[in-house]
């Protein structure tokens, strides 16, 4: 995923909630270490024991870390170096694999599907920091191609309501954050055939959309009038082009929008004359989809959300994560998991929104029906959209 990146671009950290490229490649080393080859490598020795302090993200418990915004100052352990870092862990990750226990088990499949997140994150990253260079730079200029279908109308699909299920369940890997599976109470209600497209959200900006107090929740008006937001992230000021990561391309009106952030996408749902789904009727309705992995995911090498044109409920998984209304908390049991891995989910159950569906930076093979993303009603550096619902 480095390959087309020079040292320089990999050690820029272009906002607080961009970690350089460099530091994620050093945590997800640090996580295989810290929790897999500490206990379970009888003997290991660490490369540089002063990385305990780097590279820890925000386990407290498992020590003191250098500070979050400050990332980008870390010259030092230099790229080469990091990667000597990751070949010493890679080796004696290999070396344990051969007499895993159950636990030891557990905490690869927990570990791999941690370096998922931080592939997407890596992605989504870089791009915010190319985004800030004159220059305008590609990730890949092969990337973000259009995809010439036209998505067509806007359809509604419905539901009825009623007693449902929802919630992780089998012996399939999950995080804890989705368990223990549980009863709602759902009433009838209708969701969109399809995303909201980029062509729908110009429609917004031109009929006054950032400019109607009446269309927005308080927090995102206060938002809008000091950050001065007039279009999504990364749009042009004409609304002709988009930064994407394959450099600056003409907005593909057909593809769904992304880049809003939760208030963006509750304010075009009013202003729609509908809502955005909860996240138990977005998990009910997914169901409708048979395959979850046809979808268009970082493996279609597109990087960017495309246009699709079908008859059916189409596009819940991949091209963009979709806000939904219910706050991230825990469901009825919640038991998080035991010692530092316990801080993985649960305490970040606080004033952050649920989306779902994963993006066009998500590995296929690490999406599931039930799977719990979460971000601040602000974040928009995601590949983040929405998709609208109805009650009935």
């Amino acid at each position: 995923m480095c390959e087309t990146l020079a040292p320089e671009d990999m050690v820029v950290q272009s906002m607080p909630d961009v970690s350089p490229t460099k530091w994620h490649l050093a945590h997800v080393t640090w996580f295989f270490e810290c929790f897999l080859l500490k206990p379970h490598l009888p003997g290991y020795r660490e490369l540089e024991p002063r990385y305990d302090f780097l590279f820890n993200s925000y386990y407290y418990t498992a020590g003191e870390m250098h500070a979050r915004t400050r990332r980008g100052l870390l010259s030092r352990p230099t790229v080469d170096e990091v990667l000597d870092y990751r070949r010493h862990v890679d080796k004696h990750v290999m070396q344990l694999l051969g007499t895993c226990d159950t636990e030891a088990r557990f905490l690869v499949t927990l570990g791999l599907n941690h370096e998922q997140q931080h592939q997407e994150l890596l992605l989504t990253d870089i791009k915010h920091v190319l985004a800030q260079n004159p220059l305008q730079p590609a990730y890949r200029p092969d990337a973000a191609t259009a995809s010439g279908e036209d998505a067509g109308p806007m359809g509604w699909q419905s539901f009825p309501g009623g007693v449902a299920e929802i919630g992780a369940e089998g012996k399939a890997f999950c995080y804890d954050n989705e368990t223990p599976r549980h009863r709602v109470w759902l009433e009838d209600f209708e969701l969109a055939t399809r995303p909201v497209t980029n062509r729908d959200y110009v429609a917004f900006i031109e009929d006054g959309g950032y400019e109607r107090p009446e269309l927005w929740l308080s927090d995102g008006w206060a938002t809008v009038m000091t950050d001065r937001w007039r279009r999504p992230l990364y749009w042009t000021a004409d609304l002709e082009h988009i930064f994407t990561l394959g450099g600056l391309r003409p907005l593909d009106r057909e593809a769904p929008v992304t880049h809003v952030s939760y208030y963006e996408a509750d304010a075009y749902a009013r202003w729609a004359a509908a809502r955005l789904p909860t996240e138990a009727e977005w998990e009910v309705a997914s169901r409708a989809v048979r395959d979850t992995m046809n979808g268009n995911f970082v493996d279609s090498g597109a990087l960017q959300p495309r246009a699709c044109k079908d008859s059916s409920l189409r596009q819940m998984f991949g091209d963009v994560w979709e806000w939904t209304a219910s706050p991230y908390a825990p469901y009825p049991g919640f038991k998080p998991l035991a010692g530092s891995l316990g801080e993985y989910n649960g305490k970040f159950m606080c004033s952050q929104l649920v989306l779902r569906g994963g993006s066009c930076a998500t590995p296929a093979n690490h999406i599931r029906r039930t799977y719990r993303n979460f971000f601040y009603p602000r974040d928009r550096w995601q590949f983040t959209g929405l998709r609208l619902a109805r009650s009935v």
